[in-house]
């Protein structure tokens, strides 16, 4: 597809790369990534599909050195590369960075185009795994990946699976926003469990109000965001709120009146401290969202992802337990 998406080139690529080199996985905020997700490779993807992995390989050799355009991650990895540098500028020794890891299934052979790509737009990854025609989800508990995007329904449905903070990312035209690294999370089935959910599909919204207000002294269950967000909230903490190159929203539909306080108690149990919260009631996230211009939200509602879209903020959608049926899914460009 021709998007195109309008985001500047980062300067300091010889700061992120120094970053990469200094991270230590057992303290760094580990995020993997695959190929479609940082770069559009719509056009060569439908290749790949009409022509097999022969033609498609040939295609990627034969441009190798023509940078792919820029995919819906790309602004939220160049932004959190723009928080390792603010990171290192305070401590030129701190390992508790973000690391980049490139995962895909293209083979080796076809695996240049993307280095190639990333050293052109001065991203400092340093990790480039190319695992063709397996399940590569395998191989993120083994690097410490703490979050994993990718634009294959079945990725995102075995990383969460495997217990990994884990979205699915669509090809869309970006907005892409300034600094500070700006993550946008929505409430149930997100950052927390979808218990709640499950009592509004069985007994309607009296009936979820009631079991709130029971259960206003007992924190949330986590959902499939929580392990990222509170990594997401170490780095964070190293800052002062005002002088944070990072800001966390929680955009939920709950009622403030009726639902909000047992998701801030949850929140305050967790020690996750988040910038701005809203509780919208059900009414539509698009406005909140063009107002905030984060560089990514999650959210597990298709129609909230949409109306992220139609307003070019980058979204990432979190499957219900993986198990959303597959036709929901391609009413999305």
């Amino acid at each position: 597809s021709g998007d195109k998406i309008r985001i500047k080139a980062p300067g300091h690529a010889g700061n992120a790369s120094n970053a990469q080199l200094s991270t230590n996985p057992s303290e760094a905020l580990v995020i993997a990534v695959t190929t479609r997700a940082i770069f559009n490779l719509e056009e060569e993807h439908q290749l790949y599909l009409e022509k097999g992995k022969e033609e498609y390989v040939r295609h990627q050799q034969a441009n190798q050195d023509k940078p792919l355009p820029s995919g819906t991650a790309f602004a939220f990895i160049q932004a959190a590369q723009y928080v390792n540098k603010k990171i290192l500028e305070r401590n030129p020794a701190e390992k508790g960075l973000f690391d980049i890891l490139v995962l895909s299934n293209n083979s080796p052979e076809s695996g240049m185009r993307i280095i190639n790509s990333a050293k052109h737009y001065g991203l400092g990854i340093s990790k480039f795994c190319f695992v063709s025609d397996e399940d590569s989800t395998q191989y993120l508990k083994s690097h410490r990946v703490k979050l994993f995007l990718s634009a294959d329904r079945t990725d995102v449905c075995n990383a969460l699976r495997r217990g990994v903070s884990a979205a699915l990312i669509f090809q869309q035209e970006v907005q892409a926003p300034s600094t500070p690294l700006r993550v946008a999370f929505d409430g149930d089935a997100v950052l927390f469990s979808d218990e709640t959910d499950q009592v509004f599909r069985e007994q309607g919204l009296e009936g979820a109000m009631q079991y709130e207000r029971a259960m206003e002294a007992v924190p949330i269950g986590e959902g499939p965001m929580k392990a990222f967000a509170m990594h997401l909230g170490k780095i964070r903490k190293k800052f002062s709120q005002e002088e944070s190159p990072i800001r966390t929203y929680l955009v939920t539909a709950r009622s403030g009146r009726d639902m909000g306080i047992r998701a801030i108690k949850t929140l305050r149990e967790w020690g996750l401290a988040i910038d701005e919260a809203f509780f919208m009631d059900g009414a539509p996230k698009g406005p909140i969202l063009a107002q905030i211009q984060p560089h990514i939200f999650f959210d597990d509602g298709l129609h909230n992802i949409q109306g992220a879209q139609d307003v070019g903020v980058p979204s990432a959608w979190v499957p219900s337990q993986g198990m959303q049926p597959l036709q929901e899914e391609q009413t999305l460009s």
